[in-house]
């Protein structure tokens, strides 16, 4: 994929629908690290379906990850100081983020499983990025972000997503998920002071062709995962596909559930910023309070 690759020396000043009074906060916590804390294999509501597809989400963080932080700062110095700001926290959030689910990781190789296979698909993934232009690594930061923000909203705003699940790594999902909702504009408006010297066709196409592939690598990658962990339970089948197929379109239906959000990236005009749901940032720092302090959460 050509892409412009300059960047002017001074960013000049482009206007986003991120709140001007909106703050991003790094929260340092730590989960499942209490003395005789001891989750079950199946820690999600006991369903190994359930539990492989989250777990399988987990070993792609700490690499992931990892990349975004890279991709960011490589244009970091060519936004405007609120912006620059915002990715320094961006970046403390996703730092803290890996150490816990690196945590979580080893406790799923504590359970039994061979973790190789899908970790070589996450290098071999990232490796694809190597010598590519950096406004392509961004440009797949930025949608991948858009994922995990699409998703976080979903895990905050429909509790069945956690029903029955062990409280701590639910915990940490949440947590996970409030500060994706907190920082999901920041890759994107990192990416419209990267491409501000584009037309807004040229940064249409880039951004839909490339939102097109990751789409397809993403769920592929995470059903493939889901089997090889599901396959280390001896479950193999049509029986076991068809309850993945049902987990991820019915019930709880996390791909069904971001289709809308999915599409409305192609959209004229689209910012993780056009929908304000810091309420639900809100909601899951009350819920979380309440359960540390054994209090009604009041949001």
């Amino acid at each position: 994929m050509n892409m412009p690759s300059s960047v002017s020396a001074e960013p000049k000043t482009i206007r986003t629908p991120t709140p001007a009074d909106h703050k991003i906060t790094p929260r340092d916590r730590r989960f499942g690290r209490k003395a005789g804390y001891d989750a079950s294999k199946y820690w999600q509501n006991g369903d190994p379906v359930a539990t492989a597809f989250y777990n399988c989400l987990s070993l792609t963080f700490p690499r992931g990850e990892a990349f975004f932080i890279e991709s960011v700062k490589e244009f970091r110095d060519h936004t405007p100081q609120k912006l620059q700001k915002e990715i320094r926290a961006f970046i403390q959030q996703e730092v803290i983020h890996s150490r816990e689910h690196l945590a979580l990781n080893r406790r799923v190789e504590e359970n039994g499983y061979d973790t190789n296979r899908i970790e070589q698909r996450v290098t071999e993934s990232l490796a694809m990025t190597k010598g590519r232009p950096k406004i392509t690594n961004l440009a797949a930061t930025m949608i991948l972000e858009h994922f995990t923000a699409i998703m976080a909203q979903q895990f905050v705003a429909n509790p069945r997503h956690w029903k029955d699940s062990d409280q701590e790594t639910a915990d940490l999902w949440r947590w996970h998920a409030l500060e994706e909702i907190e920082h999901k504009g920041v890759a994107y408006d990192t990416w419209l002071y990267a491409t501000r010297d584009w037309n807004r066709w040229q940064r249409w196409k880039v951004k839909a062709l490339m939102m097109l592939i990751i789409t397809r690598n993403f769920w592929g990658n995470r059903w493939n995962d889901s089997l090889d962990l599901l396959a280390q339970d001896g479950m193999t089948g049509w029986r076991v596909k068809l309850r993945l197929l049902k987990f991820v379109l019915v019930e709880p239906g996390i791909a069904r559930a971001i289709i809308i959000p999915w599409c409305k990236f192609f959209l004229p005009g689209f910012h993780p910023w056009n929908e304000d749901d810091r309420h639900l940032i809100q909601r899951a720092e009350s819920e979380y309070e309440a359960a540390m302090t054994g209090r009604p959460a009041t949001a």
